[in-house]
């Protein structure tokens, strides 16, 4: 234990050599001296990174640690930039140009409905056809959206206004004109705009699911206003008004349905805010 073994010599312990040789008495000052220069002159040269042992290694290994992170960090915010920029790009897809067709297309169709005193048979039907494109088109930029991935805020808040405003307005017409009891359109704007409403309170709780019942509902009620928009007589109107029966029952019982789920997941979300305080507390 009185000498300093050669494979120690260099290395990352060059800088104990000069002092166990000065403990053992076997290496002169000088050898220390120059010991000491030369590794201080090979950890300061080239690069500047340390020449020899773990310490080179960890100095590049940081700094290339330092340069990936950096990179990282620049990649994330480019891509983060670029999908900003696809999603504000976007709002111009095909599902939301069919949502703004669709209410462009409401003051188009009440203008053909009221054209001409709102009896003439032509302008019944070319309001029938703004109705039908309205209501078709209500089922593509749907589907769309959804199929491939073109939903936005714009058609989360402008495809329900939309669909509201096209019945909204039909079933106003029909009412003034006289063609559709005004009870009618009460009950059915009515519940429209009351499940609108409910879905705002409950949203925090969370979200239910299109059942077959309203999208049955929403089938029945555009073709039975659709039958009523077009002038028709006989055995058709006789129909038209079944139909008419058909969606105004579709539509109360659906919005019973529609309100008792409310209030479940209203419950259940309480129920689970209250248990996860109480595991807080404890």
């Amino acid at each position: 234990m009185t000498g300093v073994p050669a494979a120690a010599a260099g290395g990352a312990s060059g800088a104990r050599r000069p002092a166990a040789g000065a403990a053992s008495g076997k290496v002169p000052g000088s050898a220390v001296g120059r010991t000491a220069a030369r590794s201080a002159e090979g950890g300061t040269s080239g690069t500047g990174h340390p020449a020899g042992g773990s310490g080179a290694v960890v100095g590049e290994g940081s700094d290339g640690a330092g340069v990936d992170a950096q990179g990282e960090d620049k990649g994330a915010r480019g891509g983060k930039l670029t999908a900003a920029a696809v999603n504000q790009a976007s709002v111009w897809n095909i599902a939301n140009l069919l949502t703004m067709l669709r209410l462009v297309l409401v003051p188009a169709f009440v203008a053909l409905m009221l054209a001409d005193g709102g009896y003439d048979p032509a302008w019944r039907a070319l309001a029938w056809a703004a109705f039908a494109i309205a209501m078709i088109t209500d089922i593509f930029d749907g589907h769309l959206a959804r199929t491939y991935n073109l939903v936005t805020d714009f058609g989360k808040i402008a495809d329900p206004i939309a669909d509201k405003a096209i019945m909204g307005a039909a079933l106003i017409c029909l009412s003034a004109l006289g063609d559709l009891p005004w009870w009618v359109t009460g009950v059915i704007l009515g519940r429209e705009l009351g499940i609108t409403l409910l879905r705002f309170v409950v949203i925090r709780y969370g979200v239910i699911p299109a059942s077959r019942g309203g999208k049955l509902k929403t089938l029945t009620q555009g073709v039975a206003v659709g039958m009523y928009v077009l002038a028709l007589t006989g055995w058709l109107a006789t129909l038209r008004w079944w139909v008419m029966a058909a969606a105004v029952v579709l539509t109360v019982v659906t919005g019973l349905d529609y309100v008792k789920q409310a209030i479940v997941l209203r419950r259940q979300g309480i129920a689970e805010r209250k248990a996860a305080l109480g595991e807080k507390e404890a």
